[in-house]
């Protein structure tokens, strides 16, 4: 499960949050090889438990680092490509608000979804305890955040966190773990516009078919 130094081994499933670092990958326009594995023995396999102790994916590995986590590997993509125009410069004020929405769909936002699918949402007295406060305090906040995108959340600048607060609006519309509303419907079908989510998109679900 090696690769070469420069070379993007990316490891993935059809079915899992990989689809959001395909895309991710897709917008960078580096080349990248794709390692499929399924559920169950190979992402528990040796192998593939010395990139991630986890036994899950998504996961990538680039000269010879390893780096998990769907969020993690998109800013980390953002940084190493940065002819991608992914992320702002370091010197640049934008970079708050990169860091601030591309966090807040990996903290707040998926947990708050997933404890809602589950119905293991924090009692209203107790929503002090949790980062994402109450389910309704996270919506309202990530509409706000789509509502105010112009196109994108860094107004004229698509960046990795449009990739990835993107996936969740368009996950959460797709598995109603989000609430209908106008904001997130046109915020999605800005981001299935794209090129790049389009070809991402197909790649995975030609992988499902073979399945």
């Amino acid at each position: 499960m090696g690769s070469t130094a420069d070379e993007i081994a990316f490891y993935t499933h059809p079915q899992s949050r990989g689809r959001i670092v395909r895309w991710m990958l897709e917008e960078t326009g580096q080349p990248y090889r794709t390692e499929v594995l399924g559920y169950g023995e190979s992402m528990k396999s040796p192998a593939y438990l010395a990139i991630n102790p986890m036994g899950k994916v998504p996961a990538i590995v680039h000269r010879g680092v390893a780096v998990t986590e769907a969020a993690a590997i998109c800013s980390y993509l953002a940084d190493a490509f940065p002819q991608a125009g992914l992320a702002p410069a370091l010197d640049d004020p934008l970079r708050g608000s990169y860091f601030r929405w591309l966090f807040f769909a990996a903290g707040p936002v998926e947990a708050a979804a997933s404890a809602k699918a589950f119905g293991l949402l924090a009692p209203p007295e107790k929503a002090g305890m949790v980062g994402y406060g109450s389910f309704e305090q996270m919506v309202d906040t990530l509409e706000q955040a789509v509502a105010g995108a112009a196109p994108w959340l860094l107004g004229e600048r698509f960046s990795a966190a449009d990739v990835y607060l993107g996936s969740q609006v368009l996950w959460g519309m797709m598995f109603r773990t989000l609430p209908e509303r106008p904001a997130f419907a046109e915020y999605g079908a800005r981001l299935r516009a794209r090129p790049a989510w389009q070809r991402a998109s197909a790649l995975d679900d030609a992988l499902i078919a073979q399945q």
